[in-house]
């Protein structure tokens, strides 16, 4: 099935419904794990610190992610009753309607409808929200001091660049079925200027990246037809197309990296790492779906492809360079984003799997190399949760 936006907001809805949130975050450890283990918590003793070598790293091509640490490919369990708690997670976050940055709450999204996602620029925050009640639609709400509130109409999805000095979004109207009707807008905004670049020929359009003084999109000339990959510069007439990126799912944060899903069959999809902007593809994998990288793009991670309900239960994170697995986790998965290069944050269910009433989940963080995780926020029960950029 096509990931558009209509199946997006028909996803969150069902997940608002069963009152369902889940974020996870992965913190980093010293000493590797053993395969098919329990998770163990962050705060096990730390390996006796090597000895610095005198021999100088080798070079690297700019345009090729540089390679996480060695590490052995390792498999575990994630029991998130079992975990430690850790520190809060280091990006915006949102816990019910409250978006919180670190421990301290920044702002409380007003109204009923369900949060789809969060961000933060320059002081302020950015939310994308449905109307109320969760009905045929979203907006985007811009949250200042003095509890003053924009809202620019049929906002869909959200970036902000990694320094939160900039943020881009885009507008795709929604049909009473809940799928993107023609047409769409990208906006770019910093500081008090906000610029725009109207699609009124595309279909699904949808912002990826924010990096390096560009907007990376996706948009379709056709209702049927593949996502192709742009990059805009705010303020000029026309975005390029990157032609050798078909059906782009996610760009990396430097923009030298992207992630694409050309194969879809009855058995599912596969996607595939490639450089940007010349699709050489780094890899493939049919077993797992790419949802991002990590900060320095080094790093790709997903979860498995097909998986049934609300969650998926195999996650991982593998070499964007050569798609070599770093490390498994077993569970109940929602969201999962990079935190940083070493870690990723996951929403994750501490309620078994099946159950449909008082759900209790968390986001954890878990640290690539060894896959030791702990608790960024208590577990919840019934508390919707969104890892934000």
């Amino acid at each position: 099935m096509r990931n558009n936006n209509g199946r997006l907001i028909a996803v969150v809805a069902s997940v608002a419904v069963a009152a369902v949130a889940i974020g996870a975050t992965l913190a980093y450890r010293q000493g590797p794990q053993t395969a098919k283990a329990d998770v163990a918590p962050l705060t096990s003793t730390p390996s006796p610190t090597p000895t610095p070598s005198t021999t100088p790293p080798a070079p690297t091509l700019s345009n090729v992610p540089s390679k996480p640490p060695l590490t052995t490919g390792t498999e575990s369990t994630v029991n998130v009753n079992k975990l430690s708690d850790g520190r809060a997670p280091q990006v915006p976050y949102l816990i019910g309607r409250d978006v919180r940055s670190g421990s301290k709450t920044v702002a409380t999204i007003p109204g009923k409808g369900s949060v789809l996602s969060v961000g933060q620029l320059q002081g302020t925050v950015l939310a994308v929200v449905m109307y109320e009640p969760d009905g045929d639609g979203t907006e985007l709400l811009k949250l200042s001091s003095g509890d003053t509130v924009r809202r620019t109409p049929d906002v869909s999805s959200l970036v902000t660049t990694s320094d939160q000095t900039g943020a881009a979004y885009a507008a795709s109207r929604l049909s009473s079925l809940g799928v993107t009707t023609k047409g769409g807008t990208v906006y770019a905004e910093s500081g008090d200027s906000v610029q725009s670049l109207k699609l009124p020929n595309s279909w699904e359009v949808q912002v990826l990246a924010y990096t390096d003084g560009k907007v990376y999109y996706r948009a379709s000339d056709k209702e049927t037809g593949p996502w192709k990959l742009y990059s805009w510069v705010p303020s000029a007439a026309k975005a390029e197309l990157i032609k050798a990126v078909i059906s782009p799912t996610a760009v990396s944060a430097n923009g030298n990296t992207a992630a694409a899903m050309p194969v879809r069959n009855d058995d599912g999809t596969c996607s595939n790492v490639v450089q940007v902007p010349s699709g050489t593809q780094f890899f493939r994998t049919c077993e797992f779906q790419v949802r991002g990288f990590t900060p320095n793009g080094a790093t790709a991670y997903g979860d498995e492809d097909n998986a049934e309900g609300f969650c998926s239960g195999i996650s991982a994170a593998f070499e964007a360079n050569s798609g070599k697995t770093l490390h498994k986790w077993k569970g109940c998965f929602q969201e999962m984003a990079a935190e940083d290069d070493q870690h990723v944050l996951v929403v994750a269910y501490a309620s078994a799997v099946g159950q449909t009433e008082k759900i209790k989940t968390a986001i954890i963080r878990c640290t690539i190399t060894t896959g030791a995780c702990e608790r960024a926020t208590p577990i919840g029960t019934d508390t919707p949760l969104v890892i934000g950029s």
